[in-house]
């Protein structure tokens, strides 16, 4: 049985850094590629930044890249996602997610990967973090 768990969310002010810790069990960790998703009041929830089996591959929205840094410990069964100079756009319910896909997007001259969610996708209980003075 698979199970997702998130841990780290909070109350932070702008300009304040979080970081949220999941730790997946119950399948293994290295043979599949993780993310962050998020929802937002009112809104959809999207992939807020996802990782490559060993690492060698991520991705970020663009509203968070050059902030947020996802990492993961494939020793740990764990995943991480550090967030500075957050913002009050970044208030959501953050995801776990176990079992995302990375695919190839061209942009013009360029590929870039795009994260996505599928069937097989194992979710966690999601996570509140709140970015507020």
């Amino acid at each position: 049985q698979v199970q997702v768990v998130e841990s780290g969310g909070g109350l932070v002010q702008p300009g304040e850094s979080l970081r949220l810790s999941c730790t997946i069990s119950g399948l293994t960790f290295d043979d599949v590629e993780v993310g962050w998703f998020r929802q937002a009041p009112g809104k959809k929830r999207e992939a807020a930044s996802c990782i490559s089996r060993i690492g060698d591959s991520t991705y970020y929205v663009d509203s968070v890249k050059g902030r947020f840094t996802i990492s993961r410990d494939n020793a740990k069964n764990t995943l991480y996602l550090q967030m500075d100079r957050m913002k009050p756009e970044d208030t959501a319910v953050y995801y776990c997610a176990a079992d995302v896909e990375l695919v190839p997007l061209v942009y013009g001259s360029t590929t870039r990967p795009f994260c996505i969610s599928a069937d097989e996708t194992r979710w966690g209980q999601g996570t509140q973090v709140t970015v507020s003075s």
